[in-house]
């Protein structure tokens, strides 16, 4: 199979799928409303939803879910995904969790609940990335969440998106797993939108840390993505892997080998290094539909 480089792709795929229908489903919540207030769009944000979830299908496999997410402007002040560092930090004060420091010149600091869906336990997910990239959360309906917290600037392949797999349990000794371990929360990690979407997938370094008291690994790795084209590209990444609530939660940053090698490592695993899970206390942020009266 002819490998190809990302540019080369992009150049293919305009001229015949460029703002191609998406297939993608979007649930409504019928005769229900949110005991909350929510932002339910307007037409700016659909075409924005759907021409990233276009785009990155014609890249190839960048983990966003068949239900259309949120879209939203990392820069966005005010909304979810986007603030300034002492907005976010008030955000993790709140919740009682260690607040960020400081922030790497370029980097929007990010804390949003996953899991306020009644289909799913919520975590807060805290992460860094680079301030011009798009913010994608998950979707909610009265059959609860779908999707996940992703950030990426899709048009060049770079995607930083979080992960959760809940048929693990809780790992008590998760620095003590062997390395086959990680390669295989990774595979399924960069596999949600089917097993043929990658080859030749290496985990190449893992580095323990600890951050309060909590084990976290640094999990180089690199593989070969299927794009539904039929073309090959090399991608590098870096992820951040942890146990905590009743699964193993992973951080996977990932762009082609080329931005990799030349420009994306360092932001990499700048995000990775910041990824942060808490599972306690949160109720509260849960989603409640009340059934409207006839």
């Amino acid at each position: 199979m002819t490998k190809f480089t990302l540019p080369c792709i992009i150049i293919l795929l305009s001229r015949t799928c460029a703002f191609a229908p998406s297939n993608s489903i979007q649930r409504t919540a019928g005769s229900s409303s949110l005991s909350m207030t929510a932002d339910d769009g307007n037409s700016r944000r659909s075409f924005l939803s759907k021409a990233v979830i276009a785009g990155s299908a014609a890249v190839g496999g960048f983990a966003l879910t068949s239900t259309t997410q949120s879209v939203l402007p990392a820069q966005a002040l005010g909304l979810p995904g986007g603030g300034s560092l002492n907005k976010v930090n008030a955000k993790l004060r709140g919740y009682g969790v260690p607040v960020i420091d400081k922030l790497a010149d370029g980097f929007s600091p990010l804390a949003e609940v996953w899991g306020k869906g009644k289909n799913r336990d919520p975590l807060l997910i805290q992460f860094v990335h680079p301030s011009d990239w798009i913010v994608t959360l998950p979707s909610q309906d009265t059959n609860g969440e779908d999707g996940t917290i992703q950030a990426g600037q899709y048009a060049k392949g770079d995607t930083a998106t979080f992960y959760l797999d809940d048929t693990e349990g809780k790992v008590a000794k998760i620095a003590e797993q062997p390395k086959e371990f990680f390669q295989k929360e990774l595979i399924k990690a960069i596999s949600q939108k089917g097993d043929n979407v990658y080859q030749n997938f290496k985990v190449t370094k893992i580095v323990p840390r600890d951050e309060n008291g909590q084990d976290y690994m640094t999990v180089d790795f690199k593989y070969d993505l299927l794009t539904g084209a039929g073309f090959e590209v090399e991608r590098r990444g870096v992820a951040s892997v942890t146990s905590t609530g009743k699964g193993v939660q992973v951080l996977w940053c990932a762009s082609t080998r080329q931005r990799y090698n030349k420009s994306t490592e360092s932001a990499l695993r700048e995000m990775a290094a910041s990824f942060r899970v808490y599972a306690d206390g949160l109720e509260s942020q849960k989603i409640v539909y009340q059934e409207r009266e006839e």
